[in-house]
């Protein structure tokens, strides 16, 4: 599947928040890029605003467009309210948990160890970085691939008590999905409701 592999920190800088992880460009740029990025202020329209707020939400959790749409429309057509579900199908998607299980330093690296089948669900390798991970489920790194240095180095120090949606097992590598995350316990500073009015009109 295709996905974003342009200018991290542009991207970055263009909604003014370290969406990939901390950088270091960011902190001393922290104005959009191009010409006239320090000077000049557009006024940006309702209909731009519900757009950027999508854009965000799409480079944040690495997916493209017809990937959202489908998650949006599900998110839709299910219990709830629609942006928090939809949130939700993000966070439960197999790349970010392996990301919030410490197990990865980026989603972009979560989703590479996914790729390259480095990662479990319920002791089966999958090597699809959308999977659905359901609550119940146990993300385990595969046996051969526990000595990699970059898993080593992710966990190390890691704070696995931050995500209460999350269980971690140090002894084994392994985390389950205990829940589906309240609105409140995802950090992600996305305003759903925008993109939802965006979808709606």
């Amino acid at each position: 599947m295709a996905r974003y592999t342009g200018p991290k920190t542009r991207i970055a800088r263009k909604f003014g928040e370290p969406i990939f992880g901390a950088d270091k460009v960011l902190s001393k740029k922290n104005y959009p890029p191009g010409q006239h990025g320090n000077t000049h202020k557009r006024k940006t329209s309702e209909y731009g605003t519900q757009l950027r707020e999508k854009q965000k939400a799409k480079y944040t959790y690495g997916v493209l467009e017809r990937q959202f749409r489908n998650m949006f429309e599900k998110a839709s057509s299910s219990k709830g309210i629609t942006g928090e579900v939809l949130l939700q199908l993000l966070e439960s998607r197999l790349d970010n948990i392996v990301f919030r299980l410490g197990i990865a330093p980026s989603r972009a690296a979560a989703r590479q160890l996914v790729s390259h089948r480095h990662i479990t669900v319920d002791g089966d390798v999958v090597n699809i970085p959308s999977y659905s991970v359901k609550a119940g489920q146990i993300i385990g790194v595969r046996e051969k691939s526990k000595s990699l240095e970059v898993i080593a180095d992710a966990l190390s120090g890691f704070n696995h008590s931050k995500y209460p949606w999350l269980e971690w097992d140090q002894s084994s590598l392994s985390g389950k999905l205990l829940h589906l995350p309240e609105r409140t316990d995802i950090p992600e500073n996305i305003k759903e409701q925008l993109i939802v009015e965006l979808y709606s009109k």
